[in-house]
């Protein structure tokens, strides 16, 4: 059979799947919308990166894709829309619905695909990115980003002001007229995830992909961003494709759910059917994962020696200046924090975006920039860090290391793993021979083969390289660790093994951790004592069973509902 008539075929086959659904059912949300058929996408190795996976997707329905890293569920969206780099081949059959009929979607790599897949991209299929600091331009306001949707949808000049504003009202932004003058920068993780979005509706898709659209955001926001979705998917009748490795979102906001790992579709069905029995064990293990319990404290804490004590800890960043050039008005990030962690324990700092977390993190390590104002005593073994010089500080800051958020970006690409775990000893004047065995040491510490130290972070996965910073860090032996959201990029599995790779470092090393997340679970499995902010200040603190078990403040209940739900 020809390729033209395989395609007449199948066109008619899903017509006459629409014609049953519209007799059965005269409710528009059983309209197909997009027939995927045996997509496989292949490396030039011959690698099967997703391997013949085929659904169905109807109007107002959701259908969730998950899996661990690297289990294809972000590229096999990305070759709907012709997205993917030329060296890889994909095959199979797509099919996107219209209110004329069925269109086949071209998915080999060729000029014409191109062609036909630009009046598709944004206008028909929509997608909302996982990082929007890194889809968003950052030389750009968001009203004019706002205004490239809509130029390329058709909305006249005169009325792009007054549509942007509509759509940023319509994902909740507060204050949208003054929003559209700002940079991305200049907006918090949760506002910059709703522009993204409003960017997609701009061209009124019939279909929105979403991938790992909460990735970065507090569990509150998380709820917030994926009601939205939901909502405007009611409102806009469209159907919607979630792509995330968080389950409890999952098993919340789809109808429909696929399980894929290595490329290959695990389970398929219904999301209450898949939950209530999985079929697959590695379903089961996913469903099931146990992050383990925090290591156990002191009957009698006091034995231990002090390691961090803050003591009225304020930070202030200048908002506006004066004609003169100084600071007219400052905003205050952070308000009287108070700290204590001893030895060989786990502190975690939890609460929503711009409640203040990173930023206490980056004052405990004096990251912060000159023109912010800090306050209050920092004492780290029992040493003023604030008073301080530059030269002393920079001799002290061995003691006091930090990992960061997404090791990609905090790790220098241009460097193999030796060099980069072994340049704290190098500004150090540490010799060749010791580095080296140092690092040796090191990776064993965090359980990478030494093979691993002349490759280069793109090598690595993930998991890898958050490794990789951690070992960067433990090489100094710190007596303290800050550790900025170190598994929110991760999936569930691999959260897991870096959260027991932790509890393990913990107790061999006696090394203390400022923990910040807002993965309350993972806070749970590795932290002894709690601290709960919003908007700066600490309002409920105390071991983290307590807080857990029997929250006081009505704003922690309400977090700890969040993460339950």
């Amino acid at each position: 059979m020809t390729t033209a008539k395989m395609i007449t075929a199948n066109t008619t086959t899903i017509a006459e799947k629409n014609k049953l659904s519209n007799e059965n059912n005269s409710n528009a949300q059983n309209k197909l919308m997009l027939a995927v058929d045996k997509l496989s996408i292949m490396t030039n190795a011959g690698v099967a990166l997703v391997d013949k996976l085929s659904y169905e997707l109807r109007q107002g329905q959701t259908l969730a894709i998950v899996g661990e890293s690297g289990s294809g569920k972000s590229i096999a969206s990305l070759a709907l829309l012709g997205l993917l780099p030329d060296n890889l081949t994909v095959s199979g059959e797509v099919q996107l619905a219209d209110a004329t009929g069925i269109a086949t979607l071209p998915v080999t790599n060729d000029r014409a695909r191109n062609a036909a897949l630009q009046s598709v991209r944004g206008q028909r299929i929509g997608m909302v990115f996982q990082e929007p600091m890194t889809a968003l331009n950052p030389l750009h306001t968001v009203g004019k980003q706002i205004a490239e949707s809509l130029r390329l949808s058709g909305v006249a000049k005169k009325q792009w002001r007054e549509k942007s504003i509509a759509l940023l009202d319509d994902v909740n932004i507060t204050n949208p007229a003054d929003k559209l003058n700002r940079y991305p920068h200049e907006l918090s993780g949760g506002q910059r995830q709703r522009v993204m979005i409003a960017m997609a509706l701009a061209q009124q898709p019939d279909i929105l992909i979403a991938d790992e659209p909460t990735t970065a955001l507090d569990v509150t926001l998380q709820h917030e961003i994926l009601a939205l979705l939901d909502n405007l998917k009611c409102q806009h009748n469209m159907a919607m494709v979630l792509i995330s490795h968080d389950l409890n979102l999952v098993r919340r906001y789809s109808d429909d759910v696929i399980v894929m790992r290595q490329g290959q579709t695990i389970e398929q069905g219904q999301t209450t059917a898949v939950f209530s029995e999985p079929k697959a064990d590695y379903t089961r293990s996913l469903i099931k994962q146990d992050f383990g319990q925090a290591l156990s404290l002191l009957d009698d804490e006091s034995q231990l020696p002090i390691v961090l004590n803050v003591s009225k800890l304020q930070v202030q960043f200048p908002v506006e200046k004066s004609l003169f050039g100084g600071t007219k008005r400052w905003f205050d990030a952070v308000k009287d924090v108070d700290i204590t962690l001893q030895k060989g324990q786990a502190l975690g700092i939890v609460g929503e975006s711009g409640s203040g977390k990173t930023t206490i993190a980056l004052a405990l390590s004096q990251l912060l920039s000159n023109q912010a104002h800090i306050s209050g005593q920092i004492m780290i073994n029992g040493q003023d860090i604030t008073a301080l010089s530059k030269r002393e500080l920079r001799t002290f800051r061995s003691q006091i290391q930090m990992v960061f958020q997404d090791p990609f970006a905090s790790i220098n690409p241009r460097m193999t793993v030796m060099q980069i775990v072994e340049e704290g000893l190098l500004v150090q004047g540490v010799d060749k021979v010791e580095r080296q065995q140092a690092v040796m040491d090191s990776l064993a510490t965090v359980h990478l083969p030494l093979a691993f130290a002349q490759r280069y972070p793109h090598e690595l996965s993930g998991g890898q390289r958050q490794r990789v910073a951690l070992a960067r860090a433990l090489i100094m032996q710190p007596s303290l660790l800050i550790l900025d959201e170190p598994t929110s990029a991760l999936d569930s599995t691999t959260q897991v093994t870096v959260v027991s790779l932790l509890r393990e470092i913990q107790q061999k090393l006696q090394v203390s951790y400022v923990f910040i997340s807002h993965d309350l679970k993972v806070v749970r499995a590795l932290c002894q004592h709690i601290v709960v902010l919003k908007d700066g200040m600490c309002i409920e603190s105390g071991r983290s069973e307590n807080v857990f078990n029997n929250p006081q403040h009505p704003y922690a209940q309400q977090l700890l509902q969040a993460s339950m739900i």
